[in-house]
């Protein structure tokens, strides 16, 4: 009863799994990979490598600006005190 049986000569997808042993899964159509191992259409990161863009925080201009901005403040705060503020 547990026994799967492959019939003879039937492509199967062949990665690997997590075991070791190949995948038996059935390949999509037209692919070498089944559905679960990127035989689908449409899986992986969008063109563009669109999943690597910076925000911006962290770059050389944010950072100068914002240690711009944290001197001004420091010397605003000096001179308010030395006016008595």
């Amino acid at each position: 009863m547990g026994t799967e049986y492959v019939a003879a000569g039937a492509r199967r997808c062949g990665a690997r799994t997590r075991g070791g042993r190949p995948c038996r899964n059935h390949p999509i159509r037209w692919r070498q990979r089944c559905r679960l191992h990127g035989g689908a259409s449409g899986t992986g990161a969008p063109r563009g490598n669109g999943n690597a863009v910076q925000h911006g925080r962290t770059t050389a201009a944010a950072l100068a600006a914002r240690r711009a901005i944290a001197r001004l403040i420091r010397e605003s705060r000096r001179t308010l005190e030395d006016m008595g503020g």
